[in-house]
């Protein structure tokens, strides 16, 4: 199967961290970390070489076309070709580990196909988890409201681009990054250094400042992609950076009356360490 950008997502299972996106309209997971999960093994990718050869002897010939290359983000940070596999092969894979969690996990996972199948029959149910779990991690309302807002802008920009010929996760990052260049005068990568994150989404570890800042370099990038009709690559990362000038000058101006800056080190919630959330989140 080809490669192909994805975005990454993370799952708990009793503790241990399964890396899924969507991919054909239902979650993929990392078989690597499925193999980490059920064996606690040091040596994940060595075991799936393995396991892989020995499926291919017991007649199993369709793993390699039933496996997909998808590029995953990896624990430092950076996006990486990975094995994934749909639902049914993992069921399929998972039946060749002794593992007594074997089990447990075919139920988890289970469950997290049902759920996806549930919110693509009803969307607003997608909505409900993610606003359940941000509570259950102790945000305020007011912060989750906020948030929500925020995924929405972001998804109304996305289909934006996507109806105006840019098609690519890849192109989307780059955009994404003009935007963020001009609103806050670093990209996401580096903003995320500045916090200390790895994995973990960003806008999860934005106080209200930098939400707001965000959303507003995003709406005004929809709006003069809208006005202006922009096609293509070049004309919409130049509206990035005019959407995203439109949140650097107000940021500039606060910080200027304010004394303070804007773009902090700190993660949100104060004081706690915030857990990676398993829902579908858009950066």
């Amino acid at each position: 199967m080809a490669e192909a950008e994805q975005s990454t997502q993370i799952a708990l299972f009793k503790g241990k961290e399964i890396r899924k996106t969507i991919h054909d309209n239902q979650w993929w997971f990392s078989v690597v970390d499925v193999i980490e999960a059920l064996t606690d093994s040091g040596r994940s990718r060595k075991y799936w070489s393995d396991l892989k050869k020995k499926l291919v002897k017991e007649g199993y010939d369709e793993v390699s076309e039933k496996i997909g290359q998808l590029k995953l983000v990896s624990a430092d940070g950076k996006s990486r070709t990975t094995d994934c596999a749909d639902t049914e092969t993992l069921f399929r894979i998972i039946q060749t580990i002794p593992s007594p969690k074997a089990e447990p996990f075919k139920r988890w996972l289970a469950k997290v196909g049902y759920e996806r199948i549930q919110e693509i029959e009803d969307p607003e149910l997608a909505t409900k988890r993610t606003r359940a779990l941000y509570k259950a991690k102790g945000y305020p309302d007011d912060w989750i409201e906020k948030r929500m807002r925020s995924i929405a802008i972001r998804e109304g920009l996305i289909d934006e681009w996507k109806n105006r010929g840019v098609k690519k996760q890849k192109d989307y990052a780059i955009l994404t990054a003009e935007i963020s260049k001009a609103a806050f005068g670093i990209t996401p990568s580096e903003y995320k250094k500045i916090k200390g994150l790895k994995r973990q989404n960003l806008r999860d570890h934005m106080n209200d400042l930098e939400l707001i800042f965000s959303m507003l370099g995003e709406a005004a990038t929809t709006e003069i992609t809208r006005n202006k009709d922009t096609q293509g690559f070049d004309e919409n990362k130049q509206a990035a950076i005019e959407g995203g000038s439109v949140a650097g000058t107000a940021r500039k101006e606060l910080e200027t009356k304010s004394g303070k800056k804007v773009v902090s080190g700190k993660n949100y919630l104060p004081g706690k360490k915030v857990k990676k959330l398993k829902s579908n989140q858009v950066d």
